[in-house]
């Protein structure tokens, strides 16, 4: 598929952007004051990272699973572009001095913390369960391909969801860029899953 080549480059360069925005805030580059332990900016980085964890798991998880190259390319992409962002966006909390847990639900920043009930694993929008991941390391071939093209699918969207509310919240101009670079690759992403779900006779659940 060269579609995957395509969103290839587009990750690389967001990471190569990332890299240099990391570079800035740490420089002082952005003008804008450092940002509170209960500020938009600090719990999407904190939320984020935690979200981009389970998608390197699953990307992990299926590559073993399956030998179909198209769907390993495609994970191998996803879990070294979100193990980067997760990297960065650890590494701005460390910048601001600002604890990378907090007692409030996920997704306060949001005015939405009660919005998932952590149950069975699934804390944030789009997470997957703890059965839903056990089952994936179960399966094999194209159940597994389709298993986790559909988790992605609604792993992305619930990302998305995060990133809009950081790019509408977020204060400091780089992590709201960097949160919608990751709004534009993750919808590529989704367009490019649904139809490999489409060749395997499946689609998007829900």
């Amino acid at each position: 598929m060269r579609q995957i080549g395509w969103i290839a480059g587009t990750a690389a360069a967001v990471l190569v952007a990332a890299g240099a925005v990391t570079y800035a805030v740490a420089d002082g580059d952005d003008t804008t004051a450092t940002p509170t332990a209960d500020s938009a900016d600090a719990g999407f980085a904190r939320d984020m990272a935690v979200h981009h964890q389970q998608a390197v798991e699953m990307s992990f998880i299926v590559r073993d699973r399956t030998q179909d190259e198209d769907v390993r390319r495609l994970a191998f992409d996803i879990a070294q572009t979100q193990a980067n962002q997760r990297g960065m966006l650890l590494g701005w909390l460390d910048l601001w001095e600002l604890p990378k847990v907090s007692s409030d639900p996920p997704m306060t920043w949001m005015d939405m913390g009660g919005m998932a009930d952590g149950k069975d694993g699934a804390l944030m929008p789009g997470m997957a369960t703890n059965t839903e991941l056990d089952k994936l390391r179960k399966l094999s071939g194209k159940q597994a391909e389709i298993l986790y093209l559909q988790l992605m699918t609604e792993h992305h969207k619930g990302g998305i969801h995060m990133a809009e509310g950081c790019v509408a919240r977020c204060t400091v101009k780089v992590e709201k860029d960097i949160a919608q670079g990751m709004v534009n690759a993750q919808e590529s992403e989704i367009e490019l899953m649904t139809g490999m779900l489409k060749e395997r006779g499946a689609k998007p659940r829900g």
